[in-house]
């Protein structure tokens, strides 16, 4: 299926590793471009040397309001189609393990940069009557994992922005989604098995066996399927979705709003 985004422009955060990186090469792979934002440098030359023709980076780390300006001026006056805000989540904590400052970090970690980003992108946007705009966060939104507190918290304010957001913009051609994973095999969920392995003593093999066991369909999810919806959820036969939290999880959400 061709999904008419040959030539068309993405930024892409976390472009390195995990569901970004997945993101990326499918984009790549349907003959857009990229514009990477990530902190691996020696991984972004490496994708560079292979598709130069096609990516471009901006080596640093999100959070930063900084690297946000100096994405716009690279950017400069080209016409922007979309942008996929993606990064790593908190550590993993409970409740009565956090601190204020720890409260303090998750904001800007996982609310306060992605709010500062897409009021960085829009203008571009509406300037061209068009426009993709897709947030990577967790099925913890939906419901809520534990030893998690942080990201079940700050995840849910993202959820609630976008889904304002998506009312605001719909009338000048820009879709404004959440893509809401579940376990996949990638290095984020690595610190999830490993607070539950600190938690029960058991091995961190241990941990995600029964994991894969309790998800229905059985095993963990895979980055290249994700970046398929993904790269669907960019193209413009996505016009008719916006707002929306789709879960991604092998059935593991048991609500019927799942």
């Amino acid at each position: 299926m061709d999904l008419q985004i040959a030539n068309q422009l993405f930024i892409v955060c976390g472009a390195t590793s995990g569901l970004g990186n997945a993101i990326t090469h499918q984009l790549l792979a349907e003959g857009a471009s990229v514009f990477a934002v990530a902190r691996n440098e020696s991984k972004l030359l490496d994708i560079q040397q292979r598709f130069h023709n096609q990516f471009e980076y901006v080596c640093g780390d999100i959070f930063i309001e900084n690297i946000h300006q100096q994405i716009l001026q690279q950017l400069g006056s080209r016409v922007l189609h979309g942008c996929v805000i993606n990064a790593g989540g908190p550590p993993a904590k409970t409740f009565m393990e956090t601190t204020a400052s720890d409260w303090d970090s998750a904001y800007n970690s996982v609310l306060r940069w992605k709010v500062l980003l897409a009021k960085s992108v829009l203008p571009n946007l509406m300037q061209n009557g068009y426009g993709r705009l897709l947030f990577i966060e967790s099925a913890t939104v939906k419901q809520p994992l534990e030893n998690m507190v942080l990201s079940n918290s700050l995840r849910a304010a993202v959820v609630g922005m976008v889904k304002t957001l998506a009312q605001e913009v719909a009338h000048a051609g820009i879709t404004a989604n959440v893509l809401a994973p579940g376990s996949h095999n990638t290095p984020a969920i690595d610190r999830v098995y490993q607070k539950k392995s600190e938690q029960t003593g058991l091995t961190v093999e241990a941990i995600r066996a029964q994991a894969q066991k309790d998800i229905p369909v059985k095993c963990l999810g895979d980055a290249t399927d994700f970046a398929s919806l993904a790269t669907w959820l960019l193209s413009p036969f996505s016009r008719y979705i916006t707002g929306q939290t789709l879960s991604v999880d092998g059935g593991s959400i048991k609500g019927i709003m799942g």
